[in-house]
């Protein structure tokens, strides 16, 4: 009677690689040792990470958020490079509780594929903790998944969570923002995370172009601009969060789509269309895809990643601060009386 192969070699039969995944746990367990700070307890592999609360923040509040990187991922499966998109996810999700004045603490990551490339999920999760350590933050844990009936070959996703916390009074929740106000934009690294599924239809579908070709109207390639990594605001904005009204992060659903969230029911946030200059990037592709201004108001950030909502004696010192950080920034606006919406004019009219 024939022997039953070892249970490896089942598993390996039906898709799953265990020796890949040994291999590559060990490497991911050396990135996130590497993230390790005086906050962080307990072993790397336990069943959850700990992180202490920070001592010297009162009344503290933990902020939690989770979010994505889309169909970038499709970008660097593409494009055969993985380094970025884990610094993406940190950047997006840092971002995503900055606007509620709130500093990370932690970081948990979640990488699934078909089959595991250890390469490939050091190269993202190489990521994901330089995105980490930029901001002084553990990855204290996360999940690192082979589902080759979920994921095709090549292909992997990607989804993080992070922990913040802010002091319960000095949290922002739009509830300041009142009429005079001025709406301060923070420029963009690129496209950032979002309007993907649009981009590559238009990039790669209708312009044709390969992820090595020169990107039109810039002096890099088509992977170097939609693989620019997403720009993280803490630094730019730390210095003034107790003083500002209010911060979107522009993400999903543009300008429009995010400022709208921090708004009292009693104002509306005039965006003056003309007072930054659009990057050439986003007018190529506009141009290209004969995309309406309307549309890519709502998928694309415009070159504007964060906008801060300034009392007018704040917008000085933001304005400094960001300038510090190595951030242009653009007073695109100013609130107004209305009834909770966004509303766009053309600049000096």
């Amino acid at each position: 009677m024939p022997s039953s192969p070892p249970p490896a070699e089942r598993y390996r039969a039906a898709g799953v690689d265990l020796g890949a995944a040994e291999s590559a746990k060990a490497r991911i367990a050396a990135l996130v040792a590497g993230t390790r700070t005086a906050a962080s307890v307990g072993l790397v592999g336990a069943f959850g990470g700990l992180v202490r609360i920070p001592a010297d923040v009162k009344d503290p509040v933990l902020v939690a958020s989770t979010d994505g990187v889309g169909t970038k991922v499709l970008v660097a499966f593409r494009a055969g490079r993985h380094g970025t998109v884990g610094e993406d996810l940190v950047n997006h999700c840092v971002n995503d509780i900055l606007v509620h004045g709130a500093r990370p603490i932690g970081f948990l990551d979640y990488f699934a594929t078909g089959r595991l490339d250890p390469a490939v999920a050091e190269g993202v999760v190489g990521g994901v903790a330089r995105g980490c350590q930029a901001h002084g933050m553990p990855l204290v844990g996360g999940e690192t998944a082979e589902m080759p009936d979920v994921y095709r070959e090549g292909e992997y996703d990607l989804a993080g969570t992070i922990i913040g916390i802010v002091s319960e009074r000095e949290a922002l929740h739009g509830d300041r923002v009142a009429p005079g106000d001025l709406l301060l934009g923070y420029a963009a690294s690129g496209f950032h995370t979002n309007g993907y599924s649009l981009l590559r239809r238009v990039v790669f579908g209708t312009m044709g172009l390969g992820p090595d070709d020169r990107f039109p109207e810039t002096d890099r390639s088509v992977t170097d601009v939609l693989l620019a990594v997403h720009r993280s605001y803490l630094t730019a904005v730390w210095p003034v969060r107790t003083e500002v009204h209010a911060l979107a992060h522009i993400t999903g659903g543009g300008i429009p789509g995010n400022l709208v969230r921090v708004l009292p029911p009693t104002v509306d946030a005039v965006v003056r269309w003309g007072s930054w200059v659009v990057p050439a990037a986003h007018r190529v592709v506009q141009r290209a895809g004969s995309v309406a201004d309307e549309e890519m108001r709502q998928v694309f950030n415009l070159g504007v990643g964060l906008v801060a909502v300034c009392p007018p004696d704040c917008v000085a010192m933001a304005r400094e601060a960001a300038a510090a950080a190595g951030v242009e920034t653009w007073v695109i606006g100013e609130v107004a009386r209305g009834t909770g919406r966004v509303r766009w004019e053309r600049a000096g009219s």
